[in-house]
């Protein structure tokens, strides 16, 4: 009996003295004391690494628990291995993110073979802007213009291309296929500091790319000439006489199928995470988002690195990319033979 009491009395004092540690732990935020993971599908020297990188450095003290935030660049498979991460290897608690290629989003209705994901079912968190794309050939190519570019020459301009699942591979394919023009896209570069290098070196004579990710220079010294405008969206220093791409159309058949090519450009730089995360963790991450991309700090540091911001609501890009899967089979279809799919 004695014993008994005596345990009975070590148990209450036990219990007495967990409650205050068993309280604390419910209120610690999830995130305090974790790492998220933010895999990009790029490597380093693009756009989609400059923002990732500037959101990396903003994001956590959004998220209660003040995480930390670490960047992991895994190119490859035309950006698709950072979208696989997150379906494989990643954890499915809230504590991994990716972006990657939007461009990847047409490939998924018009490559089904190579890009079988459904990005209908991710969780999307958000996009921090358009990508703003231009297409433009080195000064010293003689090629000033979108009308010289047109323009039948002895042999063709040879053109900056990366992998199937890239930007800068389906702006080439619209601009030889769609619009006709002399170029020929030549393949293998990991990425677009990989194009920008090759172009100095003149070994190809233009390229595709995101305004943000040209040189100041480049710009400053007249080094290239700007031939095309793919969005309609003027930012500082742009030049409005250059053509838009929307303008240089037909028909509305050709309009319809122009708008399909670019809407991931449109779309930009997005992010998400596993449709198997908590609702409530994604509710955490959306927030957090939408309260980065207004901060005063992160649009003061994307101005001072020439970055355009112009958010969206992670149910936003969501409905975005349910139009884009409603598209008409006759437009994937013509879309499917300019990218070669």
């Amino acid at each position: 009996m004695r014993f008994a009491a005596c345990s009975l009395a070590i148990a209450i004092i036990a219990a007495i003295y967990s409650v205050p540690v068993m309280a604390a732990d419910v209120g610690r935020p999830f995130y305090a004391g974790k790492q998220i993971t933010l895999a990009v599908g790029e490597p380093p020297g693009g756009s989609a690494d400059a923002y990732a990188r500037l959101l990396q450095r903003h994001l956590a003290r959004h998220i209660p628990g003040d995480p930390a935030i670490v960047v992991q660049n895994m190119p490859g498979t035309g950006t698709l291995k950072s979208v696989t991460f997150l379906n494989t290897a990643a954890p499915v608690d809230g504590t991994a993110i990716a972006t990657f290629s939007s461009t990847l989003l047409v490939e998924a209705l018009t490559a089904r073979d190579r890009v079988s994901t459904d990005f209908r079912r991710f969780n999307w968190i958000g996009n921090t802007s358009e990508d703003v794309r231009i297409c433009y050939a080195w000064a010293a190519s003689g090629v000033g213009s979108w009308q010289a570019l047109k323009a039948p020459r002895a042999r063709p301009l040879f053109w900056g291309a990366t992998a199937p699942g890239t930007a800068g591979n389906a702006d080439a394919a619209i601009l030889q296929h769609l619009f006709g023009a002399g170029i020929k896209p030549v393949q293998g570069y990991a990425g677009a500091a990989d194009k920008r290098l090759a172009v100095e070196r003149r070994e190809i004579d233009g390229d595709c790319a995101g305004w943000t990710s040209l040189p100041p220079q480049w710009l400053r010294d007249g080094k290239i000439n700007i031939l095309l405008r793919l969005s309609s969206t003027l930012v500082p220093g742009m030049d409005p006489r250059v053509p838009f791409g929307g303008d240089l159309v037909k028909n509305d058949r050709e309009r319809k199928l122009y708008d399909f090519l670019v809407a991931p450009e449109r779309l930009g730089r997005v992010y998400m995470t596993s449709e198997k995360v908590p609702a409530d963790r994604v509710v955490v991450l959306r927030a957090a988002f939408d309260a980065t991309t207004a901060d005063p700090a992160f649009r003061a540091e994307a101005t001072r690195l020439n970055l355009l911001v112009a958010p969206m609501t992670g149910d936003e890009v969501a409905r975005r990319i349910a139009d884009l899967y409603a598209t008409p089979p006759d437009v994937i279809a013509e879309a499917k033979k300019i990218l070669g799919n």
